[in-house]
């Protein structure tokens, strides 16, 4: 269950780091409010998770997901470069959150 939790975290990390994007520096009510209760609800089940899953793994597998989903999100929905440079590093990325979780238990 910590690992579903901590999944959830991750996905609401990538959900307030694209909000970040449509506050326009939080002059927008309804993005921000969005992207301030993403961010709560992110950091608060990240805790929930570290409460039974190592620190260093919990923090590094919440901030892959966040990284890899944005970064992803960034090319679809805000038209960023796509390119194998990119790819493969995300893909580095994933292979240390699987690395990650399988070191862990």
């Amino acid at each position: 269950m910590p690992w579903m939790i901590l999944l959830l975290a991750g996905l609401l990390e990538i959900g307030w780091a694209i909000g970040l994007k449509y506050t326009e520096g939080f002059t927008r009510v309804w993005p921000t409010l969005g992207t301030v209760a993403a961010m709560v609800a992110s950091l608060g089940l990240l805790g929930v998770a570290m409460k039974s899953l190592p620190v260093g793994t919990a923090y590094a597998v919440w901030v892959g997901v966040g990284a890899v989903g944005t970064a992803i999100l960034g090319i679809v929905l805000l038209g960023e470069p796509a390119n194998a440079a990119r790819f493969v590093s995300l893909g580095l990325i994933v292979a240390g959150i699987i690395g990650l979780k399988l070191a862990a238990g």
